[in-house]
């Protein structure tokens, strides 16, 4: 029997015993994950996903993809060019089971992406949320300062940002400027893809900007 498991943002057909290698887990060599994303199993179709499904796996050992020569030139007043080579963070693993119906009641730790937002910045970014509505007013701007002291900054500030991205990354629990000025080369090129920022993370030089607003 094979599946079609969506993991990282790509699809995978798998079937037992196969070794396949995806966007970064969060997870340890030796550990056992299940994958709950699962789009087509043997005969059956999800809509999108086929319900009770799951593709169990164990992590072999985490890994890097190839480099990747990324080249950035500006043609500004004072221009620059950089070169720079990536490595994708990957994990490599072994698929143990495949389950057509009762993943859900498996007890099997859930497949998760590591990026770099902690579960403690995702629940920072609540309260931020819930008062965004509030806005129309001058009054609610000042209402919206105690989630800021909670740890949630005025990600505006970074150039090229406005209401519309700033949301997509409070949605992704980025925060603070002090995430950002900690992103590494992996983290930019995880959340161009994720948020769909096609290359302005490097473009608009955010993390050098963050560390400058972090700091004061």
């Amino acid at each position: 029997m094979f599946a079609v498991l969506k993991t990282g943002g790509k699809q995978y057909k798998v079937t037992s015993g196969d070794v396949l290698r995806v966007e970064k887990l969060a997870a340890t060599a030796g550990e056992t994950v299940q994958f709950n994303e699962i789009l087509m199993v043997g005969d059956k179709v999800g809509v999108p996903f086929v319900e009770g499904a799951g593709v169990q796996a164990e992590v072999i050992e985490q890994i890097k993809g190839e480099k990747v020569i990324h080249y950035v030139r500006r043609r500004r007043k004072h221009s620059s060019k950089r070169t720079k080579g990536h490595r994708q963070q990957l994990t490599l693993l072994r698929v143990t089971e495949i389950l057509d119906s009762g993943a859900d009641k498996s007890g099997i730790k859930a497949a998760i992406g590591a990026g770099s937002v902690s579960g403690a910045a995702v629940a920072a970014a609540a309260p931020a949320k819930a008062e965004k509505p509030a806005k129309a007013a001058k009054p609610a701007k000042k209402a919206e300062a105690a989630p800021k002291a909670e740890g949630a900054d005025d990600l505006k500030k970074l150039s090229g940002v406005g209401p519309a991205l700033e949301k997509k990354l409070l949605d992704a629990g980025v925060t603070s400027f002090a995430q950002i000025a900690a992103w590494t080369e992996a983290d930019v090129a995880e959340f161009d893809e994720k948020l769909s920022f096609k290359g302005r993370i490097e473009r608009e030089g955010w993390v050098e900007q963050a560390k400058e607003l972090a700091a004061k």
